[in-house]
Formats: C-alpha cells, structure tokens, sequence
C-alpha cells in the first residue's frame, strides 16, 4: 500500500476512534475494527481496490441513523467532510461516500441503488458481526440500551416490515433474531463470506433453541 494512503487509513482510524468515542457497546469503534479486520479477510479472494474497502469499512458506521434520529444523510456527509479534509482522491471518496449510503440492512430492504465488489465485501463483514457470538451479544447490548423486553411470546416477529417500519420496530430482542440475524446467511455476497456465515448461523439457532428450553424450565 502507498505510504500517502496508509497515512489517510492511520488518520482515519484516529477520526473514528474520536468519534464513536461513548458510543452504544454493539456500534462502538471496536465493532469498526472487527468488520475493518473481517473486511481485509474476505477481500483477499476478491478483486477489489484494498483502500477503498478499508476506508470503507472504517467509515461505515461513523453516524448511523438508528442514533441520529433516522438521518441517512449524516453518515455520508461526515465521511465526506473527512475524506475531502484527508487528501483522498475524489473518486476514492465518491466511491467510499456511496458505500456508506448504501451498507445497511434498511437501506437493503429496498433495492440498492449502488452495487461494487468493495461494498458487497464491507456488507458481508458487517452482517458477519450481527451473527454468531457476537451478533448475540451485540443484540442483547442495543436492546439493552434501548430499553427493550427480552422476550415476549405475546408480540410476534414482522417479517414484512416496510424499510420504515424496520427503522422504528421496537419489539423484544429476540424478534430481531427473525427479523434479522437469521436473514443475514442468504443475503451473503461473496464466497468468503457465505462460507464464514453458515457457523455462525448455525450457532444463532442453538442458541434459540437453548434459549426457548431454558423460557419453558425445559432445562
């Protein structure tokens, strides 16, 4: 990598660390850093432009709207403003700018409106972190945050949401499982990454199955 590039990534991981500083556990800069890491491994049997996955990866979540009261616009105009600001290329930045606005699981409910190999690697590193041990965890720590009941037998999973019904859902926890986490293993777009998601997958579903025998006093 060019040393002005690893100069820009240096700089931006400074940038995120400083602004996602007290951010929700589940979307802190750790969860950067994981997706940034995971990102650089899938993209090794891809053909993709390295710099722009890793700034990509890094920025992804540098204002996400589920925090900013719904704002999709924030997230690309910071990433903008900072790239501009970095010395990054314009279409570096116009490519980066695009994967920000186009990464999440909402804006996914309705067709995206930008597809490249980078984005499809950065998308499959983020839906790998909502999976697993640590989309558990992580979905435990934002239901937490906001308040939300664990578990409800009552309330009912929507898996017809509208991309604005997803964005204002506050059902219990466990309804994200099917309204999301169980989803992510076929919306996979890389080879890596489908192959990285099936464990995962199958360790959400024991999980819900633990967790179901425990609810009853099966266990």
């Amino acid at each position: 990598m060019k040393e002005n590039q690893q100069i820009i990534i240096d700089k931006t991981v400074n940038f995120v660390k400083n602004e996602l500083a007290g951010a929700e556990g589940g979307h802190d800069w750790w969860h950067i850093w994981r997706v940034w890491k995971l990102s650089v491994k899938i993209a090794q049997t891809e053909h993709v432009d390295m710099f722009v996955v890793e700034l990509g990866a890094l920025l992804h979540d540098i204002a996400d709207s589920k925090f900013h009261d719904g704002n999709e616009k924030l997230g690309p105009q910071k990433a903008r403003e900072f790239l501009e600001l970095s010395g990054a290329d314009e279409s570096i930045t116009d490519h980066v700018i695009k994967i920000v606005a186009n990464i999440s699981f909402s804006t996914g409910k309705e067709k995206q409106a930008f597809r490249s190999n980078e984005l499809d690697v950065i998308q499959d590193a983020d839906r790998l972190d909502a999976m697993g041990a640590m989309g558990i965890a992580r979905a435990f720590n934002y239901g937490g945050f906001k308040n939300r009941e664990i578990f409800n037998p009552e309330i009912k999973p929507n898996l017809n949401m509208t991309k604005e019904e997803y964005k204002k859902n506050s059902a219990p926890t466990i309804n994200h499982f099917y309204e999301k986490l169980l989803l992510l293993k076929d919306k996979m777009n890389t080879e890596t990454g489908k192959e990285m998601a099936i464990q995962r997958h199958e360790f959400l579903e024991k999980f819900l199955n633990q967790f179901y025998q425990e609810w009853e006093g099966n266990l």
